[in-house]
């Protein structure tokens, strides 16, 4: 859980509503922009989801650790992939705070930017607001959170994987991107903050539009809106043992909009991540010899392939970001104030200043090394509670897959998958496998 899949109204408003921002351009005379770095790399193209550490590994022969790169429309901003400069951001939040309001650019954005739903916008919501007011949110989301049973959390992820394998085990063939790593962590979240089953459709068409970022996201964020202000209704008069009714009880006042935009903010970020975490997970344990002889053999290999993706196949490449608060220096590059820093976690993954003593065991898994920038690090990294929850909805999912489909194989070749193109996030578009068929469970596990 990272970063949130929401398109806010605001983030649609025209350019001269933007905070901080001059006169757009199609108003009147707006602020010269400041000319990008010579050998500016363009952050978008195929390469970034065919080959991801080789492109990372250019970027740093050519500029060291801080990369400047041009956003679509020709938009500057800084990547960091240094491991040790990626430490550096993240820990200071008061040098490189998550305010997007500090942003120099925001007289030339348009307001049909495409990346305008992953910057965002000053709101009442817990990934969006600093200091104080972000603490208040986090207090109360990670309060919720921690009381989530974890017992109860291990039954209703196997409730619902087995339904949904049920859906496609006696045909011998399925599609496990669509058919099930994507709505099972749509599911499991709906259960723990307190939706009906019956919303379960909706959330799964909502997020999804959402996620794809076409002509429907707007209406599909509408719609999940409507949901989720329901559901907070609801709990107010019915309040059970659910997520929303426990962010409810927080003694602290909050309106009713901060609840929505914290509920949407906590369904967004736990969605898509996860759902990665398992799609690349299973392509790992199907593609790479390493883990053949142990697919049949036991628990052991799921959590070793859990921990290799976040390192190696993170489903957060780019996290956006940072906004540098006064003029400053970065391994050897001038930030100005206002200038955007984008989080590059894979490239700092990688970083090779920092492989020995990242390294795994002999076999190359890095088993018990968390030292991984996957979840981000410091004042706004991923709340605990939340990875605790993604990552049992992931190994219960994956678990549960390999259980009923013991000889799970993939139908097409290795080379034939395609990743999502985005240089910011890294998922399949689809991993058909097949399989012998077998009977539905129905529930009796």
């Amino acid at each position: 859980m990272t970063q949130p899949i929401i398109i806010s109204a605001r983030e649609r408003e025209p350019v001269s509503s933007q905070p901080h921002s001059a006169v757009s351009r199609t108003g009147g005379q707006a602020a010269a922009r400041r000319p990008s770095p010579s050998g500016a790399v363009p952050l978008m193209g195929p390469r970034f989801h065919t080959d991801p550490a080789a492109l990372y590994r250019e970027m740093r022969r050519d500029h060291g650790p801080v990369v400047p790169v041009l956003l679509p429309g020709d938009v500057p901003a800084w990547l960091v992939i240094g491991y040790r400069e990626m430490y550096q951001v993240t820990g200071d939040p008061v040098l490189f705070p998550r305010d997007p309001g500090l942003w120099n650019q925001w007289p030339h954005i348009p307001q049909d930017w495409p990346l305008l739903p992953m910057i965002g916008n000053r709101q009442p919501s817990i990934y969006y607001t600093v200091g104080e007011e972000h603490q208040r949110h986090l207090k109360m989301v990670e309060g919720a959170l921690e009381r989530v049973s974890r017992m109860e959390l291990r039954k209703h992820a196997e409730e619902l994987a087995d339904r949904l394998v049920d859906g496609f085990c006696a045909v011998g063939e399925a599609e496990v991107i669509s058919a099930y790593a994507k709505p099972l962590p749509i599911l499991v979240l709906g259960r723990l903050l307190g939706f009906p089953d019956s919303d379960g459709p909706a959330l799964i068409r909502t997020l999804g539009a959402l996620a794809d970022g076409g002509a429907d996201a707007i209406a599909a964020h509408q719609e999940f809106g409507a949901l989720v202000g329901r559901l907070v209704a609801g709990r107010r008069e019915r309040p059970g043992a659910d997520v929303t009714s426990y962010m409810l009880a927080c003694p602290a006042h909050f309106t009713d909009e901060e609840y929505l935009l914290d509920l949407m903010a906590i369904t967004a970020a736990g969605y898509l991540p996860t759902a990665d975490w398992i799609g690349n997970s299973v392509r790992l344990m199907l593609t790479d010899d390493r883990f053949a002889a142990s697919l049949t053999g036991g628990r052991h290999s799921v959590h070793e392939a859990m921990n290799e993706v976040l390192w190696e196949d993170t489903p957060t490449q780019i996290l956006a970001g940072r906004w540098a608060a006064r003029d400053t220096r970065l391994a050897d590059r001038h930030v100005n104030a206002g200038d955007l820093l984008l989080l590059g976690l894979a490239g700092a993954n990688s970083d090779p200043e920092t492989q020995t003593a990242t390294a795994g065991s002999a076999d190359g898994f890095r088993d018990g090394n968390y030292a991984h920038f996957a979840f981000s690090h410091g004042e706004f990294q991923c709340p605990f509670p939340a990875r605790e929850i993604a990552e049992t909805i992931a190994r219960t999912g994956i678990e549960v897959l390999l259980d009923r489909l013991p000889d799970i194989d993939l139908a097409v070749p290795a080379r034939a998958l395609a990743r999502r193109p985005s240089p910011f996030l890294r998922g399949m578009t689809g991993l058909p496998v097949h399989f012998t068929p077998i009977p539905a469970y129905g529930g009796r596990r």
